[in-house]
């Protein structure tokens, strides 16, 4: 059962601009500058300028899509300032809108799309868990993340670490 997904498009807003970037007088590149980072440019390099324009507009755009995005990483950079140790990512394993997961399952291929609101797109389906897309094409119960490579299996306790556990 091959499926092809909607994968949703970046929106044309952004790509338009970026696209137009290299069209823009110096005077022109200068004011968007100073729309999106509130400051003069630090330099008259255009590509380099051009570059974080383009930048700027992708994160300014896509901020609307995942807004916990900054939230998640505020903790992290919080944590880390607190204990000195980057801690590991945040156990939220859902990978960002857009993004299409791909597995081969029984000589099949299956895509499913993550989409905006937090769910996924399969078969022109929505589901809220990758785990029970995993469970609707294998029969039985799987854990979604693992079953689409978002997370590896756990790993086994070593002898020599139970010995020193006890």
């Amino acid at each position: 059962m091959n499926t092809s997904p909607r994968i949703p498009a970046t929106p044309p807003s952004v790509l338009a601009q970026i696209a137009r970037l290299p069209e823009l007088p110096m005077p022109e590149i200068k004011t968007l500058w100073q729309k999106l980072f509130g400051a003069a440019t630090p330099n008259y390099n255009r590509p380099f300028l051009e570059r974080r324009i383009a930048y700027r507009l992708q994160e300014v755009e896509f901020r609307k899509v995942d807004a916990n995005l900054m939230e998640r990483n505020q903790r992290r950079i919080e944590s880390l300032l607190e204990t000195g140790e980057v801690r590991k990512r945040d156990r939220d394993t859902r990978p960002a809108v857009g993004t299409v997961l791909t597995r081969e399952y029984r000589d099949v291929e299956y895509c499913v799309v993550a989409t905006a609101d937090g769910q996924y797109e399969f078969n022109g389906r929505m589901y809220p868990s990758l785990s029970m897309i995993a469970r609707e094409i294998t029969g039985t119960r799987w854990s979604g993340p693992l079953f689409f490579g978002l997370k590896g299996p756990a790993k086994p306790e070593t002898s020599a670490r139970k010995g020193a556990q006890r």
